[in-house]
């Protein structure tokens, strides 16, 4: 649990700092430079990243259950991920989707977490889904304080609302269809 909770930290902690210190993430990319502040970000990310799919795999190794969910919530978890990826696209293919959810990536992460908690009942699932979620919660209410930083992506056109709902949907089949199952080690049906 110590490597989940370890790379929770790093990888939940890295993508924190605009929202606690603001300020001084500004210094650091004024002081470094631009590519250099994303070059640290982006390792630090990634050894959370790693460090927590390590520790989740070997925390489900020996599962400490705290709720037996239904099987019905597993439906209701796969009826839930159905938007999850066309928002993510949405969120680097700006058109009417990204207007409407104003911050998709955040939309996606809330009903990724929420699903995963409600068809699954261990502390690793607890510990990497509720951060998740609670991360991006407070990720959301902190975007209505900050000012709004610009995101790279495509440029808006109406057809990338389009290429948002079915390149998210074709993944989303993908996922169902075995792309989880060989990922994660858990078929999703």
């Amino acid at each position: 649990m110590t490597w989940l909770v370890l790379g929770l930290v790093l990888f939940l902690g890295i993508h924190s700092v605009a929202i606690v210190a603001p300020g001084w993430r500004d210094v650091q990319v004024m002081q470094r430079g631009e590519k250099a502040w994303k070059g640290i970000y982006s390792v630090i990310a990634i050894a959370g990243f790693v460090m927590l799919i390590v520790g989740y795999g070997i925390a489900r190794q020996s599962p400490v259950l705290l709720y037996n969910p239904p099987i019905w919530t597993r439906h209701l978890a796969l009826l839930l991920m159905v938007p999850v990826f066309p928002l993510l696209f949405a969120a680097y293919l700006p058109g009417r989707i990204k207007n409407a959810a104003k911050h998709p990536m955040l939309a996606a992460v809330k009903i990724w977490a929420f699903a995963h908690l409600l068809a699954n009942g261990t502390l690793a699932d607890v510990l990497l889904f509720g951060g998740f979620l609670a991360w991006a919660v407070v990720d959301r209410i902190s975007l209505k304080r900050r000012p709004p930083r610009a995101i790279p992506g495509a440029p808006p056109r109406p057809v990338n609302d389009v290429i948002a709902v079915v390149g998210g949907l074709a993944v989303y089949a993908a996922f169902v269809m075995g792309l989880h199952r060989w990922l994660i080690g858990v078929p999703p049906l």
